[in-house]
């Protein structure tokens, strides 16, 4: 039973992780009490989608050392402390970008990685679908956030800046508690891999390919997500919590259902089909996002597709380079989310002069259609040179382990 009590606490964590998702509800009371731009209000998220993936990069490689459980209970304390600092922009904004964007960021990258990689050790024959499960919590939970967070700031009459000090309390001690049940099986501590060489990682083919098609779906999913409120001008402050909480719920089942097909299909098509979805979404938004219920429809679908992105990729890179190396190739790969992390800044600056979102939703749509493209003609292409990309479609996932 110790591996599902370890699924169940990898949940656990990941729904408080996954609060930052949730960042669009307190946009507008941020722009109406500090009078800041719809641009300045992003820049605590895009750092957070910085400061993340970044240390992510550093986790890799420390995680095997230090072991999962300090990894999980150093990453909860430096999450819920940022939300806490983040309690001080009542005095200044820096304080929350500090907080939530450079803090809570660092405390994510230690922690996140640490459920992934050590749930799939502990089920090695469902790489998919137990990590759609751990980390579906990190879409779910944002969507308790946003509720919990519009309900404080609306009906309790709180400020943002008090809402991030209570969560970050809640935050601290959930993640910490949690993070202190992770541990691998014995039979995996007592495996000693010899460490890939970076270089090696960022000339890998395949590493490029899922980098840059990743790098795609993450930049579409910022950019919709963080200005999920504004996407619809006629939207009022309920319809955009609905909206945000849309996204986050499908966020968790796209998670677990991409995880569940991953596991059943050939990772390049069902990787070509995720982007596609999503591409043909941000391609044909304006004529969805003509109503509240449009709104909720396309937060739905976008927030769904979104999901796989975040498992498919994991789930991918433990088939080419093995579940024990997951931690340090992972960390490499997510290192797209910092360039991605750009994509609400320029949609921001992009609806602050031109007073919409088309143009950055359009050429993000068009960017993951050419990458879904690029894809299928490189494994085609090294497929009749019989070449080693390898996202195998020959082998089933289960025992992709001999790759």
């Amino acid at each position: 039973m110790k591996r599902y009590r370890i699924l169940l606490a990898a949940v656990a964590m990941q729904m408080c992780l996954g609060a930052t998702y949730a960042w669009s509800v307190f946009v507008l009371p941020l722009k109406q009490v500090t009078a800041i731009l719809q641009s300045t209000a992003q820049l605590p998220f895009s750092l957070f989608y910085f400061a993340f993936p970044a240390t992510m990069i550093l986790t890799g490689t420390l995680l095997p050392k230090i072991g999962p459980r300090r990894c999980a209970v150093v990453g909860g304390l430096l999450f819920g402390g940022g939300w806490m600092l983040a309690s001080m922009g009542r005095f200044h904004f820096a304080f929350t970008i500090l907080g939530i964007g450079l803090m809570a960021g660092i405390g994510v990258g230690f922690a996140y990685i640490v459920p992934i990689a050590t749930c799939v050790r502990w089920f090695p024959l469902q790489k998919g679908l137990v990590t759609g499960v751990a980390v579906a919590g990190f879409g779910g939970g944002a969507a308790l956030v946003s509720y919990a967070a519009g309900s404080l700031m609306e009906t309790a009459g709180m400020s943002p800046f008090t809402t991030f000090g209570l969560l970050g309390v809640l935050f601290l001690l959930l993640v910490a508690l949690a993070g202190a049940v992770m541990e691998n099986p014995p039979e995996s501590d007592r495996a000693v891999l010899q460490r890939l060489p970076v270089t090696g990682i960022l000339r890998d083919r395949a590493f490029v390919f899922l980098y840059l098609a990743m790098f795609a779906g993450l930049a579409a999913g910022f950019a919709v997500n963080a200005n999920m409120k504004e996407l619809y001008s006629g939207t009022g402050v309920q319809a955009g919590v609905k909206a945000v909480a849309a996204f986050a719920l499908a966020n968790a089942a796209g998670r677990i259902t991409w995880g569940w097909i991953f596991d059943r299909g050939r990772s390049v098509v069902i990787l070509q089909t995720n982007l596609l979805f999503q591409a043909a979404l941000l391609l044909l938004h304006g004529f969805i996002l003509r109503s509240e219920t449009g709104l909720a429809a396309f937060a739905a679908l976008a927030g769904f597709n979104y999901g796989g992105i975040l498992v498919l990729y994991a789930s991918a890179a433990a088939e080419r380079w093995g579940s024990e190396r997951l931690s340090q190739i992972y960390g490499w790969l997510f290192s797209a989310n910092i360039p991605a992390a750009a994509s609400p800044i320029i949609a921001g600056i992009a609806f602050d002069h031109l007073g919409s979102f088309s143009p950055v939703l359009w050429g993000i749509g068009g960017l993951m259609a050419c990458g879904a493209i690029a894809l299928g003609m490189q494994v085609t292409l090294n497929s009749r040179n019989k070449s080693n990309f390898k996202l195998n479609p020959d082998v089933t996932h289960n025992h992709a382990e001999a790759n």
